[in-house]
């Protein structure tokens, strides 16, 4: 029997991570889970589970995703939250990043959270209700080097998040960008590829900050666990937040954005303004 005071949870990339720290959560919270993964035996110890239905999924596949869909409405006939989690990195400056490897990336990051999340909204707005949260990351608000195929991935989910937001919202529909620092995930470790560093003049930019991140890979502040409480707490309340960093240094690194960029545009504000029709004089 599904009670209505359960949600149900859909949720992407739960083999590892945020994923799997939400699903461990949301079983403890006696919510529903639909937790999927491209390889289901990763996933396999909530198979018996009465609240867990566990689905393969590859995002990168509309097939595979209409397929865990149906099986999710066909078992409880709803999706009150949608969680794009499955993701990963790439580290190498702009200059040495290999093509395919960054449209791979851009496949799963930002056509895979497309993808999913038009195949929820259906459901979704027949009901007029509706949560959807995207793990993006404080790479989709800053510029950080050695990482600027991800930081375009995550700046491209917020850019489209930010504008679903608006479309969604007399629907009854929210829309929450959730944003790490670090965290510790496999995301520095297994789930991410990385460029040949062979341009010295990068070391002491893109190669230093790329080696330090692996080098704190397995020993980030962010607890997984805790980011999991964070999001239940958030599908709670009457009015969440669009954006919502995640952890001390993405909220630190996000002011210090907000602030360089209200520098910028108060700076040229000036000029910025003397490009419309009816400025001629200013340029006499």
């Amino acid at each position: 029997m599904i009670y209505l005071a359960q949600k149900v949870w859909f949720i992407t990339g739960t083999s590892s991570g945020f994923g799997k720290s939400l699903v461990e959560e949301l079983i403890d919270q006696n919510e529903l889970v639909v937790a999927t993964a491209r390889d289901t035996q990763k996933i396999a110890q909530w198979e018996n589970d009465p609240n867990v239905l566990v689905a393969q999924l590859d995002v990168t596949k509309e097939a595979s995703i209409q397929k865990a869909v149906a099986e999710t409405v066909s078992k409880w006939g709803r999706i009150d939250n949608l969680v794009n989690n499955a993701g990963w990195g790439y580290f190498g400056s702009v200059e040495e990043s290999k093509e395919a490897d960054v449209r791979q990336m851009m496949e799963t990051n930002f056509w895979g959270t497309a993808a999913v999340t038009n195949a929820v909204l259906p459901l979704m707005r027949s009901r007029r209700s509706g949560y959807i949260f995207n793990i993006t990351s404080m790479a989709g608000i800053t510029g950080v080097p050695g990482f600027g195929y991800y930081c375009a991935t995550k700046h491209a989910v917020e850019g489209l998040m930010k504008t679903l937001s608006q479309e969604v919202a007399p629907l009854g529909i929210k829309v929450t960008n959730v944003e790490p620092g670090p965290f510790r995930t496999d995301w520095a470790g297994r789930s991410h590829k990385a460029a040949a560093r062979n341009i010295k003049d990068y070391d002491q930019t893109a190669h230093a900050n790329d080696a330090q991140i692996e080098a704190k890979s397995g020993k980030q502040i962010g607890s997984p666990e805790l980011l999991a409480k964070g999001i239940v707490k958030l599908s709670r309340t009457e009015n969440p937040p669009l954006h919502f960093l995640a952890g001390e240094k993405s909220v630190t690194r996000a002011l210090t954005e907000i602030a360089n960029q209200k520098h910028d545009f108060e700076t040229w504000q000036q000029l910025s303004a003397s490009l419309d029709y009816g400025h001629e004089s200013d340029w006499q």
